[in-house]
């Protein structure tokens, strides 16, 4: 399952193998945004919640991770 806002999707995993497929077409959502200043930020909050934002923290074009849990 997905959740949407302007510049933040929010994923629910309830099928482990579909993962990466789902984190794949968030990513790719985003990069559809017009805009030119930030990267993309994926956050895990447990192995079946993750965050993927925008972000001026990270440098335009890049994706980077980070591990809450």
């Amino acid at each position: 399952m997905r959740s949407q806002t302007a510049e933040h999707v929010e994923i629910h995993v309830s099928d482990p193998a579909r993962l990466y497929e789902l984190l794949d077409d968030a990513e790719a959502s985003l990069r559809q945004m017009p805009q030119q200043f930030a990267g993309i930020l994926v956050t895990r909050h447990d192995p079946f919640r993750y965050t993927l934002a925008l972000s001026d923290a990270v440098p335009f074009g890049e994706t980077r991770e980070q591990i809450l849990s």
